[in-house]
């Protein structure tokens, strides 16, 4: 009973809320100006975009048209992350070390294709204020360091040796505590919950601005991984 239509713009009129599944971010933006017009809460999935520009123009254009928008990782959500984040006696989060899979595709540069969602577990543990990335690379693996404006650290290890687990440590005030991926809760339901609860209020999880700044992270490290000096934000 599923009408099939031709353009994406017909989908958006017919519908209460668009979830964006193209898996290319470089035509995420070209897919939004169709359809922001219809005013439909939008979940766009990653990479959310392959360049900075992109990602301020679907930001701002939402903005600007008040049309609710979310993009976000499903690691955000893994559980166990989730859980660390919650737990406080130690203090307040100093920096964290994230690993993951970092294969390379062509089309969605560096870290967009894969290393976005380590990207991601780093955004949901320090918040926004990176000031500047620095990259070492080479066949096998990256290791990108962000540092904060307030002096705070996050180190992340992308594998192409065929290591494909999540995980990290959330290094804390007083004491840190390794973050288990895989484990409870499937992490895309996790995701979906939280979607579809912007899609009831249209209140995104996560701050459209967090979002630009993940791509321009990704971004300036990519810029570092070309030239080997360290990039500002």
């Amino acid at each position: 009973g599923v009408e099939i239509v031709d353009t994406p713009v017909a989908v958006a009129e017919q519908v209460d809320a668009v979830i964006m599944t193209a898996v290319d971010g470089r035509v995420h933006r070209d897919l939004f100006a169709q359809i922001v017009d219809a005013g439909k809460p939008t979940y766009i999935d990653k990479p959310f975009a392959v360049s900075s520009a992109d990602a301020r123009w679907i930001v701002e254009t939402a903005e600007a048209k008040t049309v609710p928008m979310m993009s976000a990782s499903s690691l955000r959500y893994e559980p166990d992350l989730v859980a660390a984040l919650a737990e406080t006696d130690n203090g307040a989060v100093e920096g964290c070390d994230f690993f993951g899979p970092m294969e390379i595709q062509p089309t969605q540069p560096g870290l967009y294709w894969y290393g976005i969602h380590t990207v991601e577990m780093v955004y949901a543990a320090m918040g926004r204020g990176c000031v500047r990335v620095r990259a070492v690379t080479d066949a096998h693996r990256d290791t990108v360091i962000g540092e904060w404006g307030d002096g705070r650290c996050a180190v992340i290890r992308g594998s192409r040796t065929g290591n494909n687990s999540f995980g990290g440590v959330l290094h804390r005030e007083s004491g840190s505590r390794f973050v288990q991926t895989g484990i409870g809760k499937p992490k895309y339901v996790c995701l979906l919950d939280r979607v579809i609860d912007f899609f009831r209020t249209g209140q995104p999880d996560v701050d459209p601005a967090e979002t630009v700044e993940t791509i321009r992270f990704i971004e300036a490290a990519n810029e570092s991984r070309e030239t080997g000096e360290p990039v500002t934000l």
